[in-house]
């Protein structure tokens, strides 16, 4: 009993976690990128993302370690001594990487009540790349609640909320073209750290860290990449307010609890604190940046939280032993345990 209630806390600490983060940074983000005429580079804020979220990993595995002699053991054996695993982990960086810019992308040229929602299409794409990579099967409600969730993003999208109160020019078309693209890498990256993290017993720190150092590479790559020019000219950290360091840290938190959920969550947490995340950053666009709630837009702002919620139910066991019971004569009764 104590266990349940353990777990159950639990469950109820990262759901409330997960969902104030994800609210807080759509919401924190998309002020930093709309409000400011003079933006900073938000391929330098993706860098010192992963570089905080290194920092974070290796104070977490210096906890679980319990010495600095432990500490040292772990890193020199499954980093410093695995480049295999080190490349094996880069790949999830790269696109997580290309995920985060995609992010800022769509944020600059959508309404963040619109970015959310649109980004719920992460729940098919994440369910395709499952089936494919991981070789599972959806159950009938889950299928229908991926084809309702679709529903609700054409809804949001037929006659998208218009802001107010936005200072820069915005371009919807390509904000979608970059919420795509974040969407794919998100399926992707996220099935693909899942199998990785399940298909052996290193700790998810070591795993986390082994992910970040390569996403410190990715990131700085693509910083010189993009906007090289421009971070010589005015600097790495040309723009940055309290605000953007707020986005920043948000980000690092959001991603180290990414991979806490892979671990030890399950769907329903998932999809409770996503419908939870759209609600409260839809209130806070209204309150905050003038946004203008239509019929369409909240019909399908429902429809999406329906389908998250659906797509989390648990479903039936259809694994369960089957014992067949002999009887006299040439009948058996099959009994399930």
């Amino acid at each position: 009993m104590a266990h349940e209630q353990i777990s159950l806390v639990f469950k109820l600490y990262c759901l409330t976690v997960m969902t104030l983060v994800a609210a807080t940074y759509t919401v924190a983000l998309r002020y930093t990128r709309t409000v400011s005429l003079d933006l900073y580079f938000s391929t330098t804020a993706v860098c010192i993302t992963e570089v905080i979220k290194l920092f974070l990993s290796l104070g977490m595995l210096a906890r679980e370690s319990g010495s600095i002699d432990r500490l040292k053991t772990s890193l020199t054996e499954h980093v410093f001594r695995s480049p295999k695993e080190l490349l094996k982990l880069s790949v999830p960086s790269v696109v997580y990487a290309i995920q985060n810019n995609m992010a800022f992308l769509a944020l600059s040229n959508l309404d963040a009540a619109v970015y959310q929602v649109t980004y719920q299409l992460k729940i098919p794409c994440t369910a395709l790349c499952t089936v494919l990579m991981l070789n599972r099967s959806l159950s009938r409600l889950q299928w229908f609640s991926v084809f309702l969730l679709c529903g609700g993003v054409t809804l949001v999208q037929w006659n998208p909320a218009e802001s107010t109160k936005v200072q820069v020019d915005q371009n919807p078309v390509l904000g979608l073209i970059a919420i795509a693209v974040a969407v794919l890498c998100s399926g992707f990256a996220g099935v693909y750290f899942e199998k990785v993290l399940k298909s052996s017993d290193t700790s998810l720190w070591v795993r986390n860290i082994q992910m970040y150092l390569s996403g410190i590479v990715v990131t700085l790559v693509g910083v010189f990449i993009s906007d090289g020019p421009k971070v010589l000219e005015k600097g790495f950290f040309y723009g940055y307010t309290a605000w953007v360091c707020l986005v920043v840290f948000l980000a690092s938190v959001g991603g180290l609890y990414t991979s806490v959920v892979v671990k030890y969550t399950d769907n329903i947490m998932k999809g409770f604190s996503a419908a939870a995340a759209i609600i409260l950053s839809t209130v806070a666009s209204v309150l905050l940046f003038g946004l203008q709630i239509t019929v369409t837009f909240a019909s399908g702002a429902v429809l999406v939280c329906l389908s998250i919620y659906l797509y989390g139910l648990p479903t039936q066991d259809t694994t369960k032993l089957i014992r067949a019971e002999p009887h006299k004569g040439t009948n058996q009764r099959l009994m399930i345990i």
